[in-house]
Formats: C-alpha cells, structure tokens, sequence
C-alpha cells in the first residue's frame, strides 16, 4: 500500500520537535518504522543513534521485526525499547553511580505487595489505614511524578504513615538488591541529574529519538525524554489526546496537548485517513468524542465501505447479555468469520465471569486476557524466585517465597525469626545463614534444615556459568519441585509440571532468537512482560479482554458490553468531567478495534456485589447519531428502566426494524418489581407513552435536579405546563415529578 501525502511528510521531517498526531487506524506503526528506515538509508544515520520508544514489548517486537525485514540485521543495532526496558538498559551500564548491585532484581507486582505488607506490620501500621495495594499504588504514583521519600508530603495523619512506609519501602528494596518498575525510569532520571556526564553520554549518542503513545507519557518519562532530546533536539513523538486511557496510572495527557509549547518550533502533521474501519464506525465514533474538551480536533475519514449500523442490544440482565451476544456470535460464526476475528471488552474484568459461563455451555472456544498470566502462575513464580537466587542469593523477597517449597520444616516462625535476627545483624537472611547462626537461635534440628537449605542455594549460584537453558533445567532438579509436585497427585499436577517445562522452552526459544542472552537478561525480559503480550494471534479462539487491554489491537468484529451508567462510564467518573472524559476516551478506543461492525450491549438491571443494581443506559449511546443505529431488544422484562425503549428500538434510519426472536410489549403490570427496586409512586392510571411537543420535556432528555442531581427522563404525561415525568437518576432511583415544580434544568 503507497504512503499518502500526510505519513510520508511525516517520515520525512528533517530536523527538529515532531508531533504526529496519529488518528485511530492511521498506519501510525508504519510511519514511526518507515521513519527509522528513511533515518538510516537516506540521511546516513547510524542506527545505533537512534532510540525507538514504545510502552509495550509486542509494539517494540512488532517495530523491530519491520524494520528488520526492510533493512535486515542492522536493524538490531536501534535502540528500540519499551521505556522499562531502555531505562533497564542504561542502569545495568552504570549501576555504579546509582548505589545499586550490578546484579540487581526487578521486584513484580505481587513482590512489592509482600514487602509492603511486612513493612506494615513492622511499623505496627494498620492495613486499614493504609492498605497494601493502596500503597503499593501510592508509591508507583510518587515514582510516575519523581517524588522520592524525601520530598514525599506529609501533610495530613495518613500522608505522614504513607511517608515512613515509602520510606522503609526504598530502604527494603536497597537491601535486597532490587528495584521496582517505577525505580527503573526514575533512578535513570536522578542518574541523568546526578551524573551530567552520563547524560551527556546519552544525549550525544542518541540523535533522533521516537516516541509511541506519547499520549500516555507520566511526568517521569516526559522528563526522561525531554533530557535525552536536549542537545539535538530531534524528537518525533506519535500519539493521540483522544485515545489516552491511562490517568490512572499516571500519565498526563497534558504532555502531548502542550507539545508545541514544551518543544519550541514543534510541527504539527495530522494523519487523518483511517484504514481499519468502516465509514459508519469512524462517524460514530468521532460523534461521540467530539464532546470531549481536552482534545486536539481531527477529522478522520477513510476510502472503506460504509459499512453496517451500530447495533445497540438492550437486554434485560447479564446473563440475558451473555446469551444475546452469544447468538450474535453464532452466527457470525455459520457464516464463516472466526472465533479469533471476534472480541468482546468489557470495563472491568468482572464483568468476564457470566460470559464465561455461556461460553463453556455453548463450547465456544474463548481465552481471557488480563486473567492469570504464564508468569503470574504459583509454579512458574517459585521457579523464578529459585533462579533470581542464582543471580543473586541475598535478595530476600524470593528466598522467604521458596525456603519452604518444597517442604523442608522451617515454618513461619523461623522465619520471621530469621528477619528479626538478620534484620538486627544488618544482613540478609542468607548471609545470616551461612556466617552468623549460633546454637541459642534455634534447635539443632531447624538449623540443619536451615544449613541444608543455604546449601542448596550455594549449589544453584554454582551453576551460573551454565547455559540458560541447561541452567534452568539444572536447578529444577536439584530444587526436587517437580517430584514434590507429582507426589501431590492432584488434578492440576500434571498442568503445573507441563508450565515447569514451558518454562524451560522459554529460555531456550529466547536464547535461539537472541544467543547472547544471559540468564539475568531472560528474568528483566520476564519482569516487563505485560498483560497484552501475552496475545496470540494465530490461535483461534475467542477473545474477551478489558478496554484498557484492546488498545492497540482491531479485530473485525467487536462487541462492547456494560454499556451503562455506573459501568461505563465507570461510577467513579460520574462527578469528575476529567475522568468522565477519559472514559468517553476508552469507549472510543473500545468503538475504534472494529474493522467491520460494532455491537453494543446494555443490560435494564445487573447483578453487583450480590444484589441487583437497575440501570440507565451509558450516555456514549445516545451521543451517537441515531442514523448510524440498529437498535435490538431482547427478552426485555417489564422493568421501570426498559420504560420508552419500544419506541427507540422500532425506529431506525436505515430502514431496518427490530431483529429479535423474543419482543415483550413494555408495560407498567409488572407493579412489584418497579416497587421493590424505585422509591416512587405509581399512577393510578398509565402513563402514555407519547412524546411531548419539542417546547416540552421528552423522553431520553438529561436533566439535572437540585436534590437528586442528574438524570434521565423515561416517561412524561400530559400537556406542556402540566408534564409529570418520571425520571431515572443516576443513583438509579426514580422519581415521579411535576414538570411545573421540579426546578429541572437540561444539560
């Protein structure tokens, strides 16, 4: 496919700031791999002086797989990383100006959450008053806006406890020779400040610098980029403000809407043409987000088809949903497509389990991503843990993990005495060990199995030298796992055992594709494995993933299910136009994977948290155009919130009517459930179902109320000036009201 104008002024910029604002399906990969080809062969450059950053290792491998099949293994010499991973990179060149062990270990997720909890209790915190993953996730933000414990605030009771545990945290992590994702950029950052000449290494060595996603850059990685681009100033960053989906974990979108002022003499060059979806997707989708604010304005337009309407499958709960997409599914399926070419987002991952359920009656093969990753799997972990002893025997987090798998006797209690004596002792636990065990600490019989048990960590550090996958296999033998496995006999024996030899088959295939790979080299690669990585293209099964997860991926057909108040958007975002608008974001992500069609499920009532929550439909529905709508309504009950929808499910403009099996009439006769779910009065006689004159309030207006806040109208009676409403508030409750005294304003 040729380049048109706007991607190919794009690869060929000369010099200076670039932003390429890359619209959903717009070839954006193209453009940043044909960039760094147009660099080497036709301005000469050499490719180890440019840095390609991306956020994910399957956008790095895919890059550098094109770029590789353009310009052969040249290509390898390109810095092209994730921002962990560069940052990997240059701390590991010069740990010793940063304090850190040549050989330091990468904590994951779940090691950070261990320490935080054995800092909780030894600064007797409540986990209460600062829970672990609350922390966990206040200290990944601090490292995202480079907050050190020093400058951490302590303002009130619980930034003043946050302190000390951020505190202990940076201690903890120094002793054990570890660092953290967010250490990685931010260590590098503080190298960069500490050491000028290190950064000064950097700067000269990299004289084009690309960046992907910029969109979902934090404080920290803006300030990464924005030091190694300084002397020469070359740097090209591609993003768009309306697919950044990821304020929750730091990023700032402000970094790519204030480019042009950060970056002094910035182009702007806009690619506008999409070629992955139809014209009906793409004018749906930028009618939605056209009501953002915090945008940059693009219009997109494409050469496809026009493609099918948007189909808005109301429903009557979540299993209803579950089954009404599966139908849909069937027969696309009959008519050829497969299971792989479809996929379902929900927005949170709860929201998997019902599907799951409908999946396996229907045998419908699925796989969920975001679930239990190959790395995260309790035998694969206690591996890990055995090999990061290899590495490096003294760091604590791994070898409290495995001191007792497989079994040896020694319990929680010597343990957490070990801790306290080694803690005192100013030593490792392994150290502790191996120089200072005496007689008082433990009985005779503990401190064989201790002794014992650092003798075996001494044989696996031996083995070092070993190749990496001859060395894995080495020291899953002599750790004796997989015997102590087998002899459990249970039914996930022989999966645990068949993941133990994966393992092995990943270290070799990594060390087929990159020979020079080290054992320490293969654990970093395992540490920045992300949740989306893990997607496999080729096999032919059904995906269901979160929204967060779809980005970056496109499939023909998609469905987009939850749509309604509360869970998309998410209730967290109702009162903050900031997070409203980051979630009308990730329903256009979610709008934009699709190649060919759109479905869009909401159900009238949802089972959370054990009880049932009845529900308005999301407001991203109604800011599409109802000329780009096919609207379906299935087995609807007569519940208060299904009131007004016949009408809007009849009435399409592409001339198509209602497709489903099982249509039931919508009537108020089902008095008990609009009882025990509203906290209102029902009229004595029915409420018509007309609407009202445009000078009136009709049915689907939002309003807002000066007590119960914003709502939606679902039925209206009588003439203008004497309206009674019924209208459904966002808290799910609903109200009878008159017109003529509510004090309603429209908004």
């Amino acid at each position: 496919m040729e380049l048109n104008e706007q991607q190919r002024f794009a690869i060929e910029h000369e010099n200076g700031p670039l932003l390429i604002l890359a619209g959903a399906g717009s070839g954006k990969t193209r453009v940043l791999t044909e960039r760094v080809v147009h660099l080497i062969r036709n301005k000469h450059v050499h490719p180890s002086e440019i840095l390609a950053v991306t956020f994910t290792n399957r956008a790095a491998a895919e890059m550098r797989n094109r770029i590789e099949r353009t310009i052969g293994l040249t290509a390898r010499e390109v810095w092209i990383n994730t921002f962990h991973s560069a940052c990997l990179k240059i701390l590991r060149r010069n740990a010793e100006h940063t304090g850190l062990s040549p050989h330091f270990v990468i904590f994951d997720s779940s090691d950070q959450l261990s320490l935080i909890k054995k800092i909780l209790i030894e600064l007797n915190i409540s986990d209460r008053l600062v829970t672990p993953r609350g922390a966990v996730e206040k200290i990944s933000r601090a490292k995202d806006s480079l907050t050190t414990p020093d400058n951490y605030p302590s303002g009130d009771f619980y930034q003043g406890k946050m302190a000390e545990v951020y505190k202990r945290y940076q201690e903890e992590l120094q002793k054990n020779g570890a660092v953290d994702f967010g250490d990685l950029i931010m260590l590098t950052v503080m190298l960069f400040r500490k050491h000028p000449e290190v950064l000064k290494h950097y700067q000269s060595k990299f004289r084009y610098i690309l960046v992907d996603e910029y969109q979902d850059t934090n404080h920290s990685q803006y300030e990464l980029i924005r030091m190694l681009s300084d002397k020469y100033k070359n740097i090209s960053v591609v993003g768009d403000p309306d697919q950044s989906i990821y304020a929750w974990r730091g990023a700032d979108i402000s970094n790519i809407l204030d480019f042009e002022r950060d970056f002094e003499g910035a182009n702007v060059i806009k690619l506008e043409q999409n070629y992955r979806s139809t014209k009906t997707i793409l004018a749906a989708s930028d009618a939605v987000i056209a009501n953002n604010s915090e945008r940059k304005p693009k219009t997109l337009w494409t050469d496809n088809e026009e493609g099918e309407p948007i189909n808005m499958i109301e429903v009557a709960d979540e299993r209803e949903e579950a089954r009404s997409v599966v139908k849909e599914i069937r027969n696309l399926t009959s008519s050829g497509i497969l299971h792989k070419d479809i996929a379902i987002f929900y927005r949170t991952n709860a929201q998997s389990r019902v599907f799951e359920d409908e999946f396996r009656r229907e045998r419908i093969p699925y796989v969920i991503y975001g679930g239990i990753r190959f790395y995260d799997r309790a035998e694969i972990k206690n591996i890990i843990a055995y090999l990061r002893l290899v590495i490096n025997p003294n760091e604590n987090v791994s070898l409290k993990r495995i001191i007792n798998i497989p079994a040896r006797g020694i319990g929680n209690t010597t343990v957490k005495k070990l801790e306290a004596y080694s803690s005192a002792a100013g030593v490792t636990i392994y150290e502790y060990i191996t120089t200072h065990l005496q007689p008082p600490d433990f009985n005779s019989g503990t401190r064989q199995k201790l002794l014992k048990f650092a003798l075996l960590v001494k044989e696996l550090t031996e083995l070092r030298d070993l190749p990496p996958a001859e060395l894995v296999a080495e020291a899953v033998n002599k750790t004796r796992y997989v015997e102590d496995l087998v002899a459990e006999r249970t039914e996930e024996t022989n999966e645990r055992v068949l993941n133990i030899d994966e393992l092995i088959s990943a270290v070799s295939e990594a060390i087929k594709a990159q020979p020079e790979m080290t054992l320490a080299d293969f654990l970093d690669q395992v540490a920045l494995i992300s949740d989306i990585d893990s997607y496999n293209e080729g096999e032919d099964v059904l995906p269901l993933m979160t929204l967060h997860l779809a980005k970056g991926l496109e499939f023909p057909y998609i469905f987009i299910v939850g749509m309604e108040e509360g869970v998309l958007p998410h209730i967290r975002a109702l009162d903050e136009s900031a997070e409203l608008e980051e979630e009308r974001r990730l329903f256009y992500v979610g709008m934009t994977r699709a190649r060919k069609k759109v479905h869009l499920a909401h159900a009238n009532q949802r089972m959370i948290r054990g009880s049932f929550s009845y529900n308005v439909p999301s407001r991203f529905m109604d800011e599409i155009p109802e000329k780009f709508v096919l609207r379906t309504q299935c087995s609807v009950r007569s519940t208060p919130y299904a009131l007004g929808r016949k009408e809007n499910a009849e009435r399409d403009d592409f001339g198509q009517g209602c497709n489903c099996d099982d249509f039931s009439q919508v009537t108020f006769e089902d008095q008990e459930i609009v009882n025990n779910s509203s906290r209102f009065a029902l009229p004595s006689s029915p409420i018509t179902d007309n609407r009202s004159p445009n000078t009136g309030y009709r049915v689907g207006q939002r309003v807002r109320h000066p007590t119960f806040g914003e709502g939606i109208i679902r039925k209206t009676e009588g003439k203008i000036g004497q309206q009674k409403l019924i209208i459904q508030f966002k808290t799910g409750e609903l109200k009878n009201l008159s017109a003529q005294y509510a004090k309603l304003s429209v908004y």
